[in-house]
């Protein structure tokens, strides 16, 4: 970083153009940054809000998909959310789908297996031959699954996760109004106890809104495979996860976004407080990062060219603000004021972007630590970015390039 500081002051003392252009390119990756999140915050003020009217009777077969590796601890808690589903059991087949797990999670599902006679246990290790290394794990058990299975509307969750009665009627209430190929659905972080993990939820929060934004903009190329929802023929008729099988992640966004391609106008975001799925925050620094470089890992995989934009134009200001803390500090004092302006322009543009995220969720109560959050919300952008497409994480104990 000196060295690189070193030539800068030199090429500065050479030429005063040099910080003309450096400004000039700064504030044009600023005023696209300010852009991006204004169209965001406008497209989800655009979606319409929905509401699970009482009269409405759901008549769709649904089969909710839930991978599961070394999830003992949480396994239960899900089971029974969704064993209280205001939903007709006549219609509801469970499956979950034990991935090699060695914390006694295949045990538990079969003890619950004894209560909820439309849950059925799956063990990845009867469908695989022994020696067969994959590197997408849960693409396979999400496949092997839909196969098993001849219901009309695909669910999948994870087995961490916690859902509200009406969760399941919500969404497919939606799904009969309306008739996508696929819909995403919100997903917020609960139960935090530090905070570490108050940054990720509200972190999140915005993310989610990114999300639906995005979908309401056809650009469909965020979701999550905590709350996803597909028609099962959907996913026979683009080929499932055939050609994106060998990417380790992307059972969601990659699969959302060729289901995309082939129903450009069939995919939709249900807003709604009531289909709501509800997950953990990491716990320590370092899972933070492993889950956050797995998501990031599926950034330089889609074919629409737009959303390589919308990234690159994210990471490149963040990069700008960098480079100008970076001048300020052993070039020149006159490269202050431009920081300063990009990070007050910058903060008033994310809190109110936050805050249309923390009002859906109903967690005001996390903006209290928005401005300490800032500065490290920078520093992961630049650090996850950079590791997620040229890095290697681990995650469930396996590790992926």
């Amino acid at each position: 970083m000196c060295i690189f500081a070193k030539y800068l002051t030199a090429a500065a003392i050479k030429n005063r153009n040099v910080m003309l252009f450096i400004t000039t390119l700064s504030i044009i990756f600023l005023l696209c940054y300010i852009t991006l999140i204004f169209i965001y915050i406008f497209a989800w003020k655009q979606l319409e809000p929905y509401a699970l009217t009482e009269e409405k009777q759901v008549t769709t077969s649904v089969a909710v998909i839930i991978p599961a590796r070394n999830e003992s601890e949480r396994i239960s808690a899900c089971l029974q959310s969704i064993f209280h589903q205001n939903y007709p059991t006549d219609l509801l087949e469970i499956i979950v789908i034990d991935d090699y797990s060695t914390d006694g999670t295949a045990q538990i599902v079969e003890e619950w297996c004894g209560k909820m006679e439309h849950l059925r246990l799956i063990r990845l290790a009867d469908e695989l031959p022994a020696n067969e290394k994959l590197n997408s794990y849960k693409k396979k058990a999400i496949e092997i699954a839909i196969s098993k299975t001849k219901q009309q509307l695909i669910v999948t969750t994870d087995a961490d996760c916690l859902m509200q009665p009406n969760w399941l009627c919500t969404l497919v209430s939606f799904y009969e109004k309306y008739r996508p190929k696929l819909m995403t659905a919100p997903v917020c972080f609960t139960k935090e106890t530090t905070f570490f993990q108050r940054f990720q939820s509200l972190d999140f929060m915005g993310m989610m809104v990114a999300t639906g934004a995005s979908v309401h903009l056809n650009l469909s190329n965020m979701c999550n495979g905590a709350n996803l929802s597909y028609e099962r023929a959907a996913f026979l008729e683009v080929g499932g996860f055939q050609g994106i099988d060998d990417i380790a992640s992307g059972d969601d966004m990659l699969l959302m976004h060729k289901i995309w391609k082939k129903y450009p106008k069939k995919v939709r975001f249900v807003k709604s407080y009531d289909a709501t799925v509800f997950s953990y925050a990491q716990e320590t620094v370092a899972d933070f990062a492993q889950q956050r470089i797995r998501w990031a890992s599926k950034s330089t995989k889609y074919e629409d060219t737009r959303i390589t934009f919308f990234l690159a134009a994210v990471y490149l200001f963040h990069i700008s603000l960098l480079l100008n803390l970076v001048l300020s500090v052993f070039v020149s004092t006159d490269f202050l004021p431009l920081l300063l302006f990009s990070l007050c322009a910058k903060m008033l543009t994310d809190f109110i972007f936050l805050a249309v995220g923390c009002q859906f969720f109903k967690r005001m109560d996390l903006l209290w630590l928005f401005f300490p959050a800032q500065f490290v919300h920078i520093l992961y952008i630049l650090v996850i970015g950079a590791l997620g497409n040229f890095g290697s994480y681990e995650w469930k104990g396996r590790k992926v390039k």
